[in-house]
């Protein structure tokens, strides 16, 4: 392969480990992928069967937009599949998506009023946030078709009663997103369960935040990098191995 698909399969890889990392699983549900470089209809996504501390760079599979195996000896989940490939067929400029089912992903997604803007960190991406009702995807083509133009030019999707999905142009890119969105939902649990009455930011705080947050159209922002080295650190130090060793 080629070197860039095998740095992209040792970030992808790394992503996993980091979903175990922070609490993000679902034993062996949720799919993580991302788009082949040099093969833009061809993507990387986790063996079915594999729990995420089992995914290295060589063993995630690639497959194509038609549902073909290219490379790789176990399958794929059909609902992965379906979701995975509705997003990055409909926005060629996003290359990597993750989908979570997390506790406070989940609640948020429960809620009518979707995220609120009651943190920093809900604030910084609320402008990139969009919705999605719930249907099943798997051999659903209307419902693909409506996941991609849901989409439409958003970063992060709280998808109704189901979980989060989050996109970037690298790995590093929809890592940090997600991240920013998790929490933002796990401090909007939090705040609710507590019942107490909350504050909102004003407008002007609320807009100053939320330009510093908005993704920069030259690519991923400096502190998103800085940010992927510091927790591809934090793997090294656990003794993860993710770049080799297939299950």
């Amino acid at each position: 392969m080629s070197e860039s698909e095998w740095e992209l399969r040792c970030d992808l890889a790394a992503c996993y480990h980091l979903f175990v990392k922070y609490g993000w699983t679902d034993l062996i549900f949720t799919h993580l992928s991302a788009r082949v470089q040099d093969e833009p209809e061809n993507y990387l996504i986790n063996p079915y069967g594999l729990l995420f501390d089992e995914i290295t760079a060589s063993n995630l599979i690639k497959v194509n937009f038609a549902g073909e195996v290219v490379a790789g000896d176990y399958p794929y989940n059909e609902a992965g599949h379906a979701i995975h490939s509705a997003v990055l067929k409909a926005r060629p400029d996003i290359n990597v998506v993750l989908h979570s089912h997390t506790r406070a992903g989940a609640a948020v997604s429960c809620m009518s009023d979707g995220l609120l803007p009651l943190s920093q960190q809900a604030n910084e991406i609320m402008g990139m946030v969009c919705y999605h009702e719930y249907d099943y995807a798997p051999d659903n083509d209307d419902e693909c078709l409506r996941l991609g133009n849901d989409m439409a030019d958003k970063w992060l999707m709280i998808m109704h009663n189901h979980g989060l999905l989050a996109a970037g142009r690298t790995v590093a890119e929809a890592f940090y997103n997600l991240y920013i969105l998790e929490n933002a939902c796990k401090v909007q649990v939090d705040v609710l369960t507590s019942g107490a009455s909350y504050r909102i930011p004003s407008d002007s705080a609320r807009a100053a935040i939320g330009a510093c947050g908005a993704m920069p159209e030259a690519g991923p922002a400096p502190f998103v990098d800085i940010t992927w080295r510091a927790v591809l650190r934090s793997l090294e130090r656990d003794g993860v191995q993710w770049r080799v060793g297939p299950i």
